[in-house]
């Protein structure tokens, strides 16, 4: 087992879902196999138009031959390992690659930067979690739950990889991954009510409304931005309950079991479609979409 980075971009012509699987062709499949049980980190290239640099980051559970395509291979994703940075992290930080695995002994970036997919150091991936994971706001446990083991002193860690294993423990608590994907998508919908259009901060400066997930985590859904919606509460509510939801096109669909229809409708934004994300990747997929329809949604 061993760290690994994946390359993806959103215009890429290969049948990749971040959260769920990765295709990959046969040259790649030794370095695909040797992160298997393991975590690795995905990369968007420098040359993509307001890239996101190191984005995510998700264990590897198997790899099988892709059913659809001679010659290919997924990665499979582990369900409810993949969690989006709360700072994505550019290829640069303070002077230098944040992969210093990429340099070659005259200290210049070598031919591996070009590899969609390459070995990661436990000391890249550490640093990388370390800054993609970065959050201002105070992390607090539930009451219920131990304090998470995050406060990880760099002169004082002996050794490095039971360093990064503490991280990745820690990346992988509910609180934190709670707190981390509220911060991406309250940040993708600008925190702005999906549903009413509205943007309402507080007298403390913080945003009222809430990241819903349109596929429960309890279902299976992932913690990723394309799972989640921007709702104010009252949205939020009506939403997890069914009484209104989203076709593939962002309309947004009354139930006939709503009660006060005229107020439902006149909380509802005039053009009656879903406020959207500006990054294509990052809109409601129709596949959790169609989801919450089947399965939440009172017709």
């Amino acid at each position: 087992m061993g760290f690994g980075v994946f390359i993806h971009r959103t215009d890429s012509i290969y049948d990749d879902s971040p959260s769920e699987r990765y295709q990959f062709p046969a040259q790649y499949l030794g370095r695909v196999s040797a992160c298997v049980g393991d975590w690795i980190v995905y990369y968007e290239p420098s040359k993509v138009a307001d890239t996101r640099g190191y984005f995510a980051v998700a264990k590897v559970e198997k790899i099988i031959p892709d059913p659809t395509t001679l010659g290919m291979h997924l990665a499979l994703i582990e369900p409810g390992s993949y969690l989006d940075f709360a700072k994505p992290v550019p290829f640069n930080y303070e002077g230098a690659p944040v992969e210093r695995g990429l340099l070659n002994e005259q200290g210049a970036i070598s031919g591996r930067a070009q590899s969609a997919v390459r070995p990661l150091s436990p000391a890249d991936f550490d640093r990388i979690l370390e800054l993609g994971l970065d959050d201002t706001e105070t992390l607090l446990p539930r009451v219920d739950q131990p304090a998470a083991r995050h406060e990880i002193d760099d002169e004082q860690a002996p050794f490095i990889y039971d360093q990064t294993r503490d991280r990745v423990e820690y990346a992988g608590t509910r609180i934190v991954r709670d707190r981390v994907f509220r911060k991406v998508v309250l940040r993708a919908y600008d925190e702005r009510c999906a549903i009413t259009g509205l943007k309402l901060i507080n007298g403390g400066g913080r945003a009222e409304v809430a990241a819903a997930h349109i596929r429960p985590v309890e279902k299976s859904g992932p913690d990723i931005v394309s799972n989640g919606l921007a709702l104010s509460g009252t949205a939020h509510w009506m939403f997890d309950r069914g009484l209104i939801s989203l076709s593939d096109d962002l309309d947004i669909l009354v139930s006939r079991q709503v009660n006060d229809p005229a107020s439902v409708n006149a909380f509802i934004n005039s053009t009656r479609r879903a406020i959207s994300p500006r990054r294509a990747s990052d809109r409601p997929h129709p596949h959790f979409l169609q989801w919450h329809r089947e399965n939440c949604f009172k017709q």
